[in-house]
This record gives structure tokens, C-alpha cells and sequence, in this order.
């Protein structure tokens, strides 16, 4: 079993997922892929988020999730693949000005964040194609949109 570390440097809104959610979808992402996983996943406000995004992206303002992959040093035999930083504020405006449920705007930050971890990414148009695919596989398997199609109906 995994084992998924949510801390929250934000005040908790009520519309914000419970750690149990947040944990479901990091695992969700995990099964078949790792197995006895460390993964911390910090919940943070727009000015933590700028100082990282400066600091490791050159990007002076926030971003929605940032991950940040651990390299174990050769003959230590632990899973940790590493951190995730997901910025409360912005997942909530971009869910708002995407016309996307809020729930499942989470999830999927959830999810690209935990694949980042596992070494996908979309530097270039193949490799951003095999993990949205992914992504979208993932919340279908938890009954969400394709979270790369804007809303029909909205």
C-alpha cells in the first residue's frame, strides 16, 4: 500500500477535497505503476506557490501543481518518489474560468501531479500526448470528464 502524506498550508474551504479524496486519486494514479510509494502532497496559497515556481521554474507567479521527483542515493531501498505542491487558489479559478467541476479539476491536479512523479511528462507533443491520455484514462476510471475537453451542456 501506498502511503500518501496531504498537508494543508491553507485554511480548509468546504468546497476543498477531504485528504481521503486526495489520497484516493494519488493512489488511483499509483495502482499498476508503483507499489509502497512515499508521496507528500502539500496543500498552499499563491504566494508559497510563486516562491517555488520562481525558484525552480525562473516563473514569478503561481502555477496550479508543481512535483518535484526524488532521487534516492544508490543502497537505500526506499520508495519515495517525491512531492507535490498543488496551489488552492489557482485550481479553484482555473475550475471556475474552465467551467469545470471543481471536484474534478482536483482530481486531475492530483493526477498529473503523481504522474510527474512517475517520470511523464509533455515537454514535447509525443510525450504530452501518451500522459494525457493517461490522465484521461484515469478520470474516466474514476467517472470524470476528459479533463483536456471543455464541458458539453455547461
Amino acid at each position: 500500500m501506498n502511503n500518501i502524506d496531504v498537508e494543508f498550508a491553507v485554511t480548509r474551504t468546504p468546497d476543498m477535497p477531504t485528504p481521503e479524496q486526495i489520497c484516493h486519486w494519488a493512489n488511483t494514479a499509483l495502482h499498476g505503476r508503483e507499489e509502497n510509494a512515499t508521496v507528500c502532497i502539500r496543500i498552499m496559497d499563491e504566494d508559497e506557490m510563486t516562491e517555488l515556481n520562481s525558484t525552480y521554474r525562473g516563473k514569478n507567479s503561481p502555477t496550479n501543481v508543481l512535483s518535484f521527483p526524488m532521487d534516492m542515493p544508490p543502497g537505500i531501498d526506499l520508495t519515495i518518489l517525491g512531492d507535490i505542491a498543488v496551489c488552492a487558489p489557482v485550481v479553484a479559478n482555473e475550475a471556475r474560468e474552465q467551467e469545470k467541476s471543481y471536484e474534478s479539476h482536483w482530481a486531475h491536479m492530483i493526477i498529473h501531479g503523481t504522474l510527474h512523479l512517475l517520470g511523464y511528462d509533455h515537454i514535447d507533443e509525443a510525450d504530452a500526448q501518451e500522459m494525457e491520455t493517461l490522465e484521461t484514462e484515469i478520470m474516466h476510471g474514476l467517472q470524470y470528464p476528459n479533463p483536456y475537453q471543455p464541458l458539453e451542456n455547461s
